[in-house]
């Protein structure tokens, strides 16, 4: 890699935290009225709000459109859609979505009752954005089989950071550990970027990411992997995604992570004190 090249990197991420930071300053100091939907009771039994995800959503758009300025044209635009589109269907499901019916198992349980979940909705918002972003990145310079595991890879991704917006800090980590590799493309600096920039609320147990920003997270991490990878590359990104999907619908994440002295130090680090 170019320094030039290195540093139009460094930039992305850098822009990208500075928005998502900057975003999340501002909306902490809406009118308790707008804030007031965005709030919830986290697992301690704290107050926090979810308004961090829009904030890096923010992030992130930011730095797609220093990528389209760049004149990383359709790879940036897609970096943008996946960002919004995804964080959209995330929303919808933080404002509209209930407490019944989580998870696949849930929203699949629901539509044989003939209900429609907003989780439902998101799972097939998820599916068509991913197929879009796919397409977007490839250019018809790959098979559609590629193309259509690619946008499986992104919707994957997006609903597997969502399994990790379970404690403080963890969604973020998560997000930061998978796309540091990937931070020479602009999904991937946009994602770590916009991460850093709001992980210190996180784990201040002052915010959480909710659907909205895991949502997005996972979509842009996903997007990357879909840049660097081709057909076997993504088959097999797509195993593990639905190894953890399906995993996540008979284990606790939480109980095997505090299990591990490893993960649980990982897991733990950053946070306040209780």
């Amino acid at each position: 890699m170019t320094s030039a090249r290195a540093r139009d990197h460094l930039l992305v991420l850098a822009t990208s935290a500075a928005a998502s930071w900057a975003s999340h300053r501002v909306a902490r100091q809406l009118p308790r009225r707008a804030r007031a939907p965005w709030e919830r009771t986290n697992h301690a039994g704290h107050t926090v709000t979810l308004l961090e995800g829009p904030a890096f959503v923010a992030g992130a758009l930011t730095a797609a459109a220093l990528g389209v300025g760049a004149g990383r044209g359709n790879r940036a635009a897609a970096a943008a859609v996946a960002a919004a589109a995804a964080g959209a269907l995330g929303a919808l499901d933080d404002l509209a979505g209930g407490a019944a019916d989580k998870g696949l198992r849930g929203h699949l349980a629901a539509l044989r009752r003939g209900q429609v979940t907003t989780g439902a909705v998101k799972v097939v918002g998820l599916a068509a954005t991913g197929l879009a972003v796919a397409a977007l990145t490839d250019r018809n310079r790959r098979g559609p089989l590629s193309t259509i595991l690619g946008g499986a890879v992104v919707a994957g991704a997006a609903n597997a950071v969502n399994l990790f917006d379970l404690r403080p800090g963890r969604a973020l980590k998560v997000t930061v550990m998978t796309g540091l590799p990937l931070v020479t493309g602009t999904p991937g600096a946009a994602a770590v970027g916009s991460s850093l920039g709001v992980i210190g609320d996180d784990l201040a147990a002052r915010s959480m990411l909710g659907d909205t920003g895991a949502n997005a997270a996972g979509a842009l991490v996903g997007l990357a992997v879909v840049e660097r990878t081709g057909l076997v590359g993504r088959a097999v990104a797509l195993a593990g995604l639905s190894a953890l999907t399906l995993a996540s619908e008979r284990v606790s994440f939480t109980r095997v992570i505090e299990g591990n002295r490893m993960l649980r130090h990982l897991d733990e680090w950053g946070r306040e004190p209780r």
